[in-house]
């Protein structure tokens, strides 16, 4: 069972795409900011993660930063998120090595697949970063 680690600070977005994510047979563990979130990537160990850019305590960039250099998570898959329209985000986002970068609002099958495809066997985990 992969472990998805979703960062938000939008309450609604991390329920229902949390419960989404479990009916599927994922494991899902939340942060709502930046200080939560590393220490939930420490606990969980994700699979791969979801990433906010815009975050309470520190952005999201903040964040992609220090789970690259956590022994065991340089290499775990990120996906970040932002209802910004800033161009120099996802440029910014490229060179954390974001598998995807996704514009809100967006289609939670949207991001499913974003998912499942970074999670797939064979997946060079090779920025994508196509969606917008």
């Amino acid at each position: 069972m992969k472990t998805v680690l979703l960062v938000d600070d939008d309450h609604t977005f991390l329920l229902i795409m949390g419960l989404r994510l479990k009916s599927m047979g994922y494991t899902v563990c939340t942060a709502k900011d930046a200080v939560n979130a590393v220490s939930a990537a420490r606990k969980n160990n994700p699979d791969i993660v979801v990433l906010d850019v815009s975050l309470p305590a520190g952005d999201g960039f903040l964040v992609a930063d220090r789970l690259r250099n956590l022994v065991g998570s340089s290499m775990t898959p990120i996906i970040f998120i932002t209802a910004s329209e800033k161009a120099e985000l996802r440029q910014r986002a490229m060179k954390l090595g974001a598998v995807e970068f996704l514009q809100k609002p967006f289609d939670a099958a949207t991001l499913v697949d974003a998912i499942e495809s970074a999670l797939s066997p064979g997946d060079d985990r090779r920025p994508r970063a196509n969606a917008m």
